[in-house]
């Protein structure tokens, strides 16, 4: 017990005054005589034992009411150290991402989270909260109130160890304030618990689900292509218990266009086929219906007119190995001899393969030069008799290094860069025995450009540097056996592909997508993204024949856009949401240190409550005291 005016104790020592006045009254029974006593009326004998009694139950009594009046001023109290402390600083982070769309015992897990905020009481310090995409500092209570119920799902869902970093943000510096960070989260697995500050306070409010089912549309892709129709392949997931099989429907725009069902009786993840017909433009969408976590319900994706990608090669060697790897569909392919080479076609290809010139002139390096500036790509092969400085002059201009000198020794080809995007989803494992392409002879490079492939001896057979490619070595078949390695196909093919990254079926919001749109742009011209309600401004970098869009947490809304220069369409492009989130694997609170747990907010709400409430005793004291004195006025008079 505490005492708010503690100095008001020194009043108890004035109970000794009455104490001595009672020691020290020394009354005692005077005799009287009378002549003749038989006619009084006969009285109580009061013998001096039991006078005594009741002077000390009144003196007692009378000690314990001024004492409980003395203490009663004193204002005694009960109360924890966080309630007696003044400066307290709290901040709350609120798990808002699509996992918590699961249900609850009562409804949504996020929304009955949000409805226990909202009872926040009003007399609440200031807090700082925060979600996932959204933050607020020191907002009173009924601010936080006004702003609490609106918020919404997002597909962005922060680590553990970023969300205790950005608490950490929101705290001020002052060692004296005491910090709590309150955590309201399902606390879905994605990252191990970070350590945090002593000086805070966590507490955690694990939200779990009433059962633990999703049914998910993962991915669609097409499998094959034939002149009338594209067959394509659907993912479909399922965790816990799900229906034996599950209606899965394919629109195009909103028109219904096939239907059919998905067994879950012996695999929990199948795959289901859809033919559609050819079309110039395709807006499609996959649906399914489940309740129980409805953001992974649908999955859209787009299928635009093909754009042919323009390949040139520049020939003073054999050409047919490149003839037979881009004439295919999807490239324009074109040769021209270096002697009658039209430099007027230059500026329009997406892709030029520089194949074994003896020479390059400097018209042509300024011509290459302002290509690649344009954004245009370069494959450089080199020939075994090549005038090494005409090549240094257009390497040098390229900023990709130069040769040093020719060797003549063969060397193989062992070591591939997996994970460089040339190789990205070519290869379904790593590599590591196959037959070996050779060369004989090859040219010392010294650029520290990144390798694709390379040399038994760690040195580069292809490098790369920006949108420039440039083999070591001439690869015609007197020099090398390359032109029949399984290699050559993948390598010239993905070099062609990312020439000019065309749109996927579709893209997914919250990671880097990069695409080009074959159109050109004048000044001040610009590319937009739109669908029924928004239109969006996407990063893009204008070149002489596409335009490169770079897209992160915009759109941050799934759906099919149309991409539109000045308001004239162009292309469809798609946006889905990451299905991490579909995967119910959690973490559990109590294992981290240190921290409190809750099963609910209001189950939190009564802790803390319990925590800052001050307990007053001086009521009772003063009840007691009129007690005392009632019983004092009771022994007075019905005491015998």
């Amino acid at each position: 017990m505490q005492f708010k005016h503690p100095e008001l104790l020194y009043a108890l020592f004035l109970l000794l005054i009455p104490v001595f006045i009672h020691l020290f009254q020394l009354r005692r029974f005077q005799k009287i005589k009378f002549t003749n006593v038989a006619f009084l009326k006969k009285v109580a004998i009061q013998t001096r034992k039991s006078s005594q009694l009741k002077k000390w139950l009144t003196l007692f009594m009378r000690l314990l009411a001024l004492a409980c009046i003395i203490i009663a001023f004193t204002q005694p109290y009960t109360a924890s150290k966080s309630a007696l402390n003044t400066e307290k600083e709290t901040v709350l982070y609120i798990d808002n991402s699509f996992s918590m769309q699961i249900k609850g015992n009562e409804g949504p897990l996020l929304q009955r989270a949000l409805q226990q905020l909202y009872s926040l009481p009003d007399n609440t310090d200031k807090i700082s909260w925060f979600t996932n995409d959204y933050s607020k500092i020191n907002v009173s209570s009924q601010d936080f109130k006004n702003e609490v119920l609106s918020v919404g799902y997002t597909q962005k869902q922060l680590k553990l160890s970023n969300v205790m970093l950005k608490a950490n943000q929101m705290f001020s510096k002052n060692e004296n304030v005491e910090k709590r960070f309150i955590i309201v989260s399902d606390f879905q697995l994605k990252d191990a618990f970070p350590e945090f500050q002593k000086d805070i306070k966590v507490d955690a409010v694990l939200l779990k689900a009433l059962a633990e089912n999703n049914i998910s549309i993962d991915t669609v892709y097409i499998s094959k292509k034939k002149s009338a129709t594209t067959q394509l392949k659907v993912v479909v997931s399922s965790q816990g218990n799900s229906p034996e099989t599950v209606p899965v429907s394919l629109y195009n725009n909103k028109t219904l266009i096939a239907k059919t069902s998905v067994d879950f009786s012996e695999n929990l993840i199948n795959t289901i086929t859809f033919d559609i017909e050819n079309t110039r433009s395709y807006r499609g969408k996959l649906e399914l219906n489940e309740p129980n976590l409805p953001f992974d319900n649908s999955l859209y994706f787009s299928i635009n007119t093909p754009k042919k990608i323009k390949v040139l090669s520049i020939n003073e060697a054999n050409s047919n190995f490149l003839q037979r790897i881009f004439n295919q569909q999807e490239f324009e392919y074109t040769q021209q001899s270096f002697r009658n080479l039209n430099y007027s076609e230059i500026p329009s290809q997406n892709l030029i393969v520089i194949n074994e010139l003896t020479n390059i002139p400097e018209s042509l390096s300024s011509a290459l030069k302002s290509f690649s500036e344009n954004g245009g790509s370069l494959f450089i092969i080199p020939s075994e008799e090549g005038n090494i400085n005409s090549y240094n002059t257009l390497l040098t201009k390229l900023q990709i290094g130069g040769f040093s000198e020719k060797r003549v020794q063969e060397k193989k080809i062992t070591q591939i860069v997996f994970d460089h995007p040339l190789y990205q989803d070519v290869f379904e494992k790593k590599v590591v025995n196959f037959q070996y392409p050779k060369v004989n002879s090859f040219y010392i490079s010294n650029s520290q450009a990144t390798s694709v492939l390379k040399f038994e001896d760690e040195k580069p057979f292809i490098l790369q540097y920006k949108n420039t490619f440039v083999c070591t070595a001439p690869i015609n078949t007197k020099n090398s056996n390359f032109q029949s390695s399984p290699l050559i196909v993948p390598t010239l093919y993905k070099m062609a592909l990312l020439s000019l990254p065309l749109p996927k079926l579709y893209y997914t919001i919250g990671v880097q997508n990069i695409f080009a749109v074959p159109v050109k742009l004048v000044q001040d011209e610009i590319l937009t993204l739109r669908d029924s309600t928004m239109r969006i401004i996407p990063l893009q970098q204008s070149k002489a024949t596409q335009v490169n869009i770079t897209t992160i947490d915009e759109p941050s809304i799934a759906g099919i856009y149309s991409i539109e220069k000045k308001e004239q369409f162009v292309e469809n492009v798609s946006f889905n949401y990451s299905r991490e989130e579909s995967i119910l694997q959690y973490s559990n609170p109590d294992d981290w240190e240190g921290v409190n747990v809750y099963d609910s907010v209001s189950a939190l709400f009564e802790t803390l409550i319990e925590e800052n409430t001050i307990n007053s005793f001086w009521k009772w004291f003063v009840i007691f005291a009129m007690l005392f004195l009632i019983s004092e006025m009771l022994i007075l008079k019905f005491y015998k």
